[in-house]
C-alpha cells in the first residue's frame, strides 16, 4: 500500500509522513501529490493574516475550537512562521498558543517555515493544503507571519481571508496603507476590549465606503441626504463585513464563524467559489511551471556562461534586461 493509499484510509502517521515529504519536496513526496490530487477541492480554505501583535494565532484556536464543538468539522490549521534571514531558522512556536486543540484528532496542527518566500508563505503550502484536503479535512485554516503587502500572496490561496486588526499598534490606518481591504474578505478588530478600539473601527469603515461605494452621504442645505450607489456598482459584490472579538476570552468567535459561513454561501451562489479555485490552481500552476522552466534554464546554460554574463552586468556594461536576451539568445553582444 502506497503512503497515499494510507494516507486515504485514514493513517494519521501516514499523513505526518507525506507532509514531511512534500515540504521538503521530495520525489515521492511529489507523485503522493500527483496520487492525491483527484481527492481534492472539497474543503474550505481559510487565510489567516495580519501584522504582528494583533493575536492571529489566538483567534485561529477558537476557530478552531469552535468548529469542532459546534459545527464537528474536521480542522487542519497551517502556521506559517517567519524564517530569519540569517540562520533560516524558524521558531515555530504556534503549537504552544494553540494548546487548547491539543489531544483532539479532530485537528491537525503543522508548523513550517516561510523559508524566505514572498509574503511569508513557503512555497510547500500549496502542496500542504492540497495534503490535508484528501485527507478529509473540511476547513484547513492557513495563517501567515502577517509582511506587509506582500499577504496578498493568502489570498491567492484561500477561499476566505480574514484580516486581522488590533486597536493600539500605533497607526489606526496601516490596514489601509498596507493594501488589505483589497484582499480582506472579513476584516476583524480583535482585542476589542482595548483603548482605541471605536478609533479603528471609524478607519475601517472608512476605507470601506471608499472601496466599496454603496452609498453616498453629504449635506445639502443642512438636511442629511443619502443617494445609494447604482446597482452595477454592487451587482454580485461581496463586502467585507467587519467583526470585533476578543480571542482570548473568546468573545465574537461564533459571530466571526457565521460571517465566514456567510462567505463561503455567497461564494457557491455567486459562482466566486469555482472562479477562485481556478485562478489557485492557475496561480500555482504558474509559479510551479516558473520554477521548472529556471531550473532547465539554468541547466542548459553554463555555470561559467551565466557567471561571465552576470560580470558584464555588474560592471554595468549589460542592463539586467539586455543580459536576460543575451543568455537567452545564447550569444554575446
Amino acid at each position: 500500500m502506497t503512503l497515499a493509499e494510507q494516507l486515504l484510509s485514514g493513517n494519521r502517521l501516514a499523513l505526518t509522513r507525506m507532509l514531511t515529504q512534500v515540504e521538503n519536496n521530495t520525489s515521492e513526496g511529489r507523485a503522493a501529490l500527483t496520487e492525491l490530487f483527484p481527492h481534492t477541492g472539497a474543503a474550505h480554505l481559510i487565510g489567516v493574516t495580519g501584522a504582528p501583535g494583533t493575536g492571529k494565532s489566538s483567534l485561529v484556536n477558537q476557530l478552531a475550537l469552535h468548529f469542532r464543538k459546534q459545527e464537528e468539522r474536521r480542522v487542519a490549521i497551517v502556521a506559517v512562521d517567519p524564517s530569519s534571514p540569517f540562520t533560516g531558522g524558524a521558531v515555530l512556536g504556534d503549537r504552544v498558543r494553540m494548546r487548547d486543540l491539543a489531544g483532539d484528532p479532530g485537528v491537525f496542527i503543522r508548523s513550517m517555515a516561510s523559508r524566505g518566500s514572498l509574503g511569508g508563505l513557503a512555497q510547500a503550502t500549496a502542496g500542504l493544503v492540497q495534503v490535508f484536503d484528501a485527507a478529509g479535512y473540511d476547513t484547513i485554516m492557513i495563517e501567515t507571519v502577517g509582511a506587509g503587502q506582500a499577504e496578498v500572496e493568502i489570498a491567492r490561496l484561500a477561499h476566505t481571508t480574514l484580516v486581522i486588526e488590533a486597536p493600539g499598534l500605533g497607526d489606526d490606518i496601516q490596514a489601509i496603507k498596507a493594501g488589505i481591504l483589497e484582499i480582506a474578505d472579513i476584516l476583524v478588530v480583535n482585542k476589542a476590549d482595548r483603548p482605541g478600539v471605536e478609533n479603528t473601527l471609524k478607519a475601517l469603515r472608512s476605507a470601506l465606503e471608499l472601496a466599496h461605494p454603496v452609498r453616498h452621504v453629504f449635506q445639502h442645505h443642512g438636511k442629511l441626504e443619502i443617494i445609494e450607489a447604482p446597482d452595477e456598482t454592487i451587482y454580485n459584490s461581496w463586502i467585507p463585513p467587519i467583526q470585533k472579538t476578543v480571542a482570548t476570552e473568546g468573545t465574537g468567535i461564533s459571530e466571526l464563524a457565521n460571517e465566514i459561513a456567510r462567505h463561503a454561501e455567497h461564494l457557491r451562489e455567486s459562482g466566486d467559489w469555482a472562479a477562485r479555485e481556478r485562478n489557485r490552481l492557475g496561480a500555482e500552476l504558474d509559479a510551479l511551471l516558473q520554477e521548472k522552466l529556471v531550473a532547465h534554464f539554468r541547466e542548459q546554460v553554463p555555470e561559467s556562461r551565466y557567471e561571465a554574463v552576470l560580470d558584464q552586468v555588474f560592471q554595468r556594461e549589460l542592463a539586467p534586461w539586455e543580459a536576460v536576451k543575451v543568455l537567452l539568445n545564447g550569444r554575446s553582444e
